[in-house]
C-alpha cells in the first residue's frame, strides 16, 4: 500500500515521461508553400459591418443599474 501514499508523484512522472517521449520522436514535416500560384482577392467581397444604435447611459443609469 506504499504506491498509494506516492499516487501524485507516479502521476507527474508517467506525464513527463510521455511528455518526453512523444516530443522526441515526432517527426517534423517540410513546410510546402505554393508561391507559384497567383493571389486571387474577389472584387467584391466586402467586410461585413456591425452597426450598434443605442445611447451611452448616464452615470446616474449606471448607478441604479447597480
Amino acid at each position: 500500500m506504499n504506491a498509494l501514499k506516492h499516487m501524485e508523484v507516479i502521476f507527474v512522472t508517467a506525464a513527463a515521461i510521455a511528455l518526453g517521449t512523444s516530443f522526441f520522436t515526432t517527426e517534423t514535416q517540410p513546410l510546402l508553400v505554393a508561391a507559384d500560384r497567383p493571389l486571387f482577392i474577389h472584387p467584391d467581397l466586402h467586410v461585413p459591418v456591425v452597426t450598434i444604435a443605442a445611447k451611452r447611459l448616464t452615470p446616474a443609469e449606471k448607478q441604479a443599474l447597480m
